[in-house]
């Protein structure tokens, strides 16, 4: 296969924004060919539009053809966007892969993008609530809060992890966030904050939610041979993996062990040659505290029920065994569903440069792995990238 590599990023600062849908879109635009070196965007011959649920944040669906004619370019061999929940974004770059690896496009441009503060805030959790299988679990109010408050009871009850363990994760996330500009949420959080915080449903309280988040976030994508025209520090994808599972909830094999994420991860290791803790560190998709503590266990990280453990010895730490999402992750960064999983690849793009701030740079980084989940963890995705090819 054809060695793929990632050569300019871009982020829109992500939060409550009163930037419109379109502006969000150019605001990242601008950042990635700001980016990039000895690159006219004439030159863009296929783009990839990630976006969740723009008909209904927005009121714009064909939205591809609209970002083409924001951004500046003529894609004229892809024109597509991706839909997957909150891997909208990974999945975008995923397709924009695959393109180039079958010879179908030579410089592709990912763009994920995500406007959810909308005038009335009922509007965007009925929306929200589209992601679920709406005649069985959605009559059911299983919409997020109450699906992961779930997951954290059962693992609770099974392993005995803690709220305090779990507020740690939210503090650890919050204090990486105020390192991150673009990040929505500037200020730490202690855990005994988080422990304070209104309860949103049992036993997750407000700071073990990520936020509604308006953002963007783009990434250039062309062939190895063609990178080094453009940049000197080329990420390349080394791996992936991907599996969905039981979308409807009665379906579920376990809520505290998720099967798809396993799978998953089994392939994306594979694909990449590595075991888990080959890697350097990792963006993992922490909608929620206790979905990080649950992706610690089935990404591979920790044993089964030692995730508590694992984020109270400060093992996901800079310093510890996986450093884990060092921008601050959903929590602290946002979650613009559309725009998530692009802007962890831009994490992971500026770590491999160095371009991160001292607090939280990983020194010497070669792997990283960014992991989304979407719908209620019935799907989980995985994009692992070295600074090398494989």
């Amino acid at each position: 296969m054809k060695n793929v590599a990632i050569v300019a990023c871009g982020l829109a600062p992500f939060g409550v924004r009163k930037a419109t849908w379109r502006e969000l879109v150019q605001e990242a635009s601008k950042a990635v060919f700001d980016d990039v070196q000895n690159l006219d965007k004439k030159d863009i011959d296929s783009l990839f539009v990630g976006a969740a649920m723009p008909e209904r944040f927005a009121f714009q669906s064909h939205v591809a053809p609209l970002v083409a004619e924001q951004v500046g370019i003529v894609p004229h061999k892809v024109v597509t966007r991706t839909e997957l929940a909150c891997s909208s974004g990974q999945s975008a770059v995923r397709t924009a892969w695959a393109s180039i690896v079958t010879g179908l496009s030579d410089i592709a441009l990912c763009l994920g993008v995500e406007k959810m503060n909308m005038p009335n805030m009922l509007e965007t959790q009925t929306s929200m609530a589209c992601v679920l299988e709406r005649e069985w679990d959605g009559v059911q109010g299983a919409s997020a809060p109450p699906f992961f408050a779930m997951c954290a009871q059962r693992h609770m009850h099974e392993y005995g992890t803690t709220v305090e363990q779990m507020a740690m994760v939210s503090e650890k996330n919050h204090h990486f966030s105020t390192t991150n500009p673009y990040a929505q949420f500037q200020k730490e959080i202690p855990a005994e904050k988080v422990l304070g915080s209104p309860m949103i449903a049992p036993p997750l309280r407000l700071f073990d939610c990520s936020g509604i988040t308006d953002g963007a976030a783009a990434v250039i994508l062309t062939s190895e041979e063609r990178a080094k025209e453009f940049t000197d520090v080329p990420t390349y994808i080394i791996g992936s993996g991907q599996c969905s599972m039981a979308s409807n909830l009665a379906n579920y094999k376990s809520l505290s062990t998720w099967h798809p994420l396993k799978i998953a991860a089994k392939e994306a290791y594979r694909s990449a040659k590595i075991g888990p803790m080959d890697l350097d560190f990792a963006e993992v998709h922490d909608c929620f505290t206790i979905s990080e503590i649950i992706e610690y266990e089935d990404a591979g990280f920790c044993e089964k029920g030692e995730g508590g453990k694992f984020i109270e010895e400060g093992q996901s730490n800079i310093g510890g065994k996986m450093p884990i999402n060092t921008r601050g992750g959903l929590l602290g960064t946002g979650h613009p569903l559309g725009a998530t999983g692009i802007g962890q690849i831009v994490e992971i793009m500026q770590q491999f440069r160095s371009t991160v701030p001292k607090e939280r740079l990983v020194d010497g980084a070669e792997m990283a792995m960014a992991h989304n989940l979407s719908g209620a963890a019935n799907v989980h995705s995985i994009l692992v990238f070295g600074r090398s090819p494989r």
